[in-house]
């Protein structure tokens, strides 16, 4: 179960480590140092989820023909992912992976992990989510390509196993504009699957989104990793750099102590001090002499409070006849006037 009380934030490194294990385990160590609780990859099998008609099998890189080939680059062998997950213990970030196949649910559940992260364009394979689902462990479902028909055939197909299931507004678009991020959606997501955890998945580079989606009551944020969004990467550009993920963290972190914290409007009597330092007495601002009128513009108000009568009361004064002399800048007391 997710603490309710923090939202829980996950970096995804996706592929930004470009099938380089030493850069993987870089990315371990600094995002360990900027307040998150997860690290997420993607464990693909290209062999298990893709096939020589799929319209993304497209070169795309220097280094790869293909995406297959992309694919392949980018995977690593099971103990390679047991070191993987060694690393984020010892660090104490949780390993997470989302799985693209059958056959990388197998793996992961070799490797250990404690919950599954369901990519958008996997809410409609139903075959791996009763696979995901039959492990038992929680599972967060992101719902980028998803209306919200095909999103509650999805949430009542997983409910009817019973897991701890959680759900994220997302845009699939890489980077998202501010225009597509729809943080009205975790509103009504939250209306619409009450007994359920909210949050956001996002791409768009930037932490705004994320502040804003922790104070509308986010319960998760998932957001991707990059050293630099200059590298190279089908991520990068809707990446968040590690120093960015340190501020959001503090941001996120800051805003849900205030949220976790109400504060009662009616009662401020832990002012009361500071009330008789910056609230104002009524004042002269000249000279006047006894028997002389207060007007408007013969008042004024200074610091502190209770040297005179509140200046909550100024209409009461004006008109009335002074009883003694008054000099410039004095308090006016209730007696000083009748």
């Amino acid at each position: 179960m997710l603490n309710k009380q923090s939202v829980f934030l996950i970096a995804e490194i996706g592929q930004a480590h470009d099938g380089s294990l030493g850069i993987l385990h870089s990315y371990i160590d600094a995002l360990a140092k900027t307040g998150i609780d997860a690290i997420k990859f993607q464990t693909h099998i290209a062999e298990a989820e893709s096939s020589i008609f799929e319209p993304f099998r497209v070169k795309f890189s220097y280094e790869d023909d293909t995406r297959f080939d992309y694919w392949k680059r980018m995977s690593f062998t099971l103990e390679q992912w047991k070191e993987i997950k060694q690393h984020c213990d010892e660090v104490g970030l949780e390993f997470m992976s989302s799985p693209f196949s059958q056959a990388a649910v197998d793996l992961l559940e070799k490797v250990g992990v404690k919950r599954y992260k369901i990519g958008s364009g996997e809410v409609n394979n139903y075959l791996m989510l009763e696979k995901i689902a039959q492990t038992g462990k929680p599972i967060i479902l992101s719902s980028g390509m998803s209306s919200f028909a095909e999103l509650d055939e999805a949430v009542a197909f997983i409910n009817g196993f019973g897991n701890d299931l959680s759900i994220l507004q997302c845009t699939t678009s890489y980077p998202t504009p501010a225009e597509r991020v729809g943080l009205n959606v975790i509103t009504e997501l939250k209306q619409r699957y009450p007994k359920h955890k909210i949050g956001l998945s996002e791409h768009t580079g930037q932490i705004y989104v994320g502040l804003a989606a922790t104070a509308l009551g986010a319960e998760l944020l998932e957001f991707h990793a990059v050293f630099d969004r200059r590298m190279f990467g089908p991520d990068a550009k809707s990446s968040l750099e590690i120093d960015e993920i340190k501020q959001l963290a503090e941001g996120v972190r800051a805003i849900q102590t205030s949220l976790n914290n109400p504060i009662d409007k009616s009662d401020n009597s832990v002012y009361t001090g500071l009330k008789k330092i910056f609230e104002k007495s009524l004042a002269i601002n000249k000279d006047i002499g006894e028997g002389e009128i207060i007007t408007f513009e013969s008042l004024e108000a200074k610091k502190p409070a209770e040297k005179g009568i509140p200046a909550t009361h100024f209409k009461e004064i004006i008109g009335k006849k002074t009883t003694k002399p008054l000099s410039k800048w004095s308090f006016i007391n209730w007696e000083d006037i009748n």
